[in-house]
C-alpha cells in the first residue's frame, strides 16, 4: 500500500481523510482486479463505459458535481477531486480518466450553466448515466485557445456551429459536449463562447478516432451547420475563454494529482522489485545506486503532493483564482512523475519494458499528462506571467 502520511497535512480535512480511506478500499477491491484484465485490450470504449457505470453506482462521481444536483459537496472541491484522481491513477489510468472527464466535461455547466441546464445535465453525469466531454482543441488551436476557428452564429433562437475539434477526450462515447466556439464579439480570446451540445444533434458527427500509445477514447469532431438551442449557451456571449479558464483552474491541479498517483505506484513497484530481484549475491535494493534512485523518487513524490494540495487548499478555502498555483502543481508533478516512472523502469531493467509489467503501462500512461490541459511549456509561460504581474502589483 502506498504511503498515506500526507493525509495528515493541514491542507486536508477529516472529510478528505475519510474519503481517501474509503476510495482506496473500494479501488483495491474493484479496480485492482481490473488491472490485468484491461491491459492490452483495444476496446477502450467499452472499458470506459463500464468504469463510468462502476464509479457512478459506487457514488464516486458525486465528487464531480455540486450537491444541489446530486453531488457530494456544496461546490466543486478541488482537494476531493484531486484525491480521487490520485487514488484511481495509482491503480488504473483509465479509471482516473473515466472519473475526471465527468467533472471536466460538466465543470463549465456547474460554474456558469443556467438552472435548467444544470438540472438537465449534472444529475445524470453524477450518477454515470450520461458521459460528458469538453471540446476545446482544434487542428490549428491547441494550447492557443485564442486561435480557435469553430464558429457559432446566432440564427433566431439557435446558434449554428461549424468547424472541427480534435484530441477530444471521451470523443465517440460522450452523450454531450461542452464546446468552445467563436461568436465574434471581439478579436481573439474575447470573442469565444461556450455551449452544451448533445451528441445526437443533427450536424454533429465523429469525424475520426485517434489511437495513442496509452489507449483512451479520443476523437475528432465535426460540426456542419449544427443547430444548438440558444438556451444551451453557458454564461454570456464572449465569455467562453473566461469560462474555459475557470474550469481549468479547478481541474489543472488534478492533472498533477493523477501524475502523483502514478508516481506513487511507480515508487511502490520499484521498492518491491528491488527487494526481491537479486544480482551479484544480494538484493539490488542493497546497492547504493538503487537506494539513491528510490530516495530521489520519494522526494519528488512528497514535493508533488505539497504543490498539489497547496493549490487545492487555496482554491477551496480562500476561494480565489489559482492560475499560478495550479500551473505550478501541474508542471512540477507531471515532469517529476515522468522522471520517477522512468527510474522505476530502469530499476526493473529489461523487465521494465516488457508488455504486461505495471511500470511499462505507467511509462505509456504518464507521458500525455505533460501535454494535455496545457503543455509544460505553456505552464512555464503562465507561471512567469503571473509571477511578474504579482511582483509588479506588490511594488506598485
Amino acid at each position: 500500500m502506498p504511503d498515506s502520511t500526507y493525509l495528515d497535512w493541514p491542507f486536508l480535512d477529516d472529510r478528505h481523510r475519510q474519503l481517501a480511506a474509503e476510495l482506496r478500499a473500494w479501488a483495491e477491491a474493484n479496480i485492482r482486479p481490473m488491472e490485468h484484465e484491461v491491459h492490452g485490450k483495444t476496446d477502450v470504449d467499452d472499458i470506459c463505459r463500464r468504469l463510468v457505470r462502476m464509479l457512478g453506482e459506487a457514488g464516486w462521481l458525486k465528487l464531480t458535481v455540486p450537491a444541489a444536483y446530486g453531488g457530494a459537496n456544496e461546490t466543486l472541491d478541488v482537494r476531493s477531486i484531486a484525491l480521487g484522481r490520485e487514488i484511481l491513477g495509482y491503480y488504473l489510468g483509465l479509471a482516473d480518466f473515466s472519473f475526471v472527464m465527468q467533472g471536466l466535461g460538466t465543470g463549465a455547466i456547474s460554474l456558469y450553466g443556467s438552472d435548467e441546464l444544470k438540472a438537465e445535465y449534472l444529475p445524470p453525469a453524477g450518477t454515470g448515466e450520461r458521459i460528458a466531454a469538453l471540446a476545446m482543441s482544434e487542428p490549428q488551436g491547441g494550447s492557443d485557445v485564442a486561435a480557435l476557428e469553430t464558429t457559432a452564429e446566432l440564427d433566431g433562437n439557435h446558434f449554428v456551429l461549424n468547424g472541427t475539434k480534435t484530441w477530444i477526450s471521451n470523443g465517440g462515447i460522450a452523450d454531450f459536449y461542452v464546446v468552445i466556439a467563436r461568436t465574434g464579439e471581439a478579436p481573439g480570446a474575447r470573442g469565444l463562447s461556450a455551449f452544451v451540445v448533445d451528441a445526437g444533434n443533427p450536424g454533429f458527427r465523429i469525424a475520426g478516432r485517434i489511437d495513442v500509445m496509452a489507449p483512451h477514447p479520443l476523437a475528432t469532431l465535426s460540426f456542419e451547420n449544427c443547430r444548438v438551442p440558444a438556451s444551451h449557451l453557458l454564461g454570456n456571449p464572449g465569455e467562453g475563454f473566461r469560462i474555459a479558464m475557470a474550469n481549468l483552474d479547478i481541474f489543472r491541479t488534478t492533472v498533477g494529482a493523477a501524475a502523483l498517483g502514478m508516481a506513487r505506484r511507480a515508487l511502490d513497484e520499484a521498492i518491491a522489485y528491488s527487494q526481491t530481484r537479486r544480482a551479484f549475491g544480494q538484493a539490488i535494493g542493497e546497492f547504493q545506486l538503487i537506494q539513491a534512485k528510490i530516495a530521489e523518487m520519494a522526494v519528488k513524490v512528497d514535493a508533488m503532493a505539497l504543490l498539489i494540495y497547496r493549490s487545492g487548499w487555496t482554491r477551496d478555502v480562500k476561494n480565489i483564482r489559482v492560475t499560478r498555483e495550479s500551473s505550478m502543481a501541474k508542471l512540477y508533478a507531471t515532469e517529476a512523475a515522468q522522471e520517477a516512472v522512468d527510474e522505476a523502469v530502469q530499476i526493473f531493467g529489461g523487465q521494465g519494458v516488457k508488455v504486461g509489467q505495471k511500470v511499462e503501462e505507467l511509462y505509456r500512461e504518464i507521458r500525455a499528462l505533460r501535454i494535455y490541459e496545457g503543455t509544460s511549456e505553456v505552464q512555464k509561460l503562465v507561471i512567469a506571467g503571473q509571477t511578474v504581474s504579482d511582483l509588479g502589483a506588490a511594488h506598485g
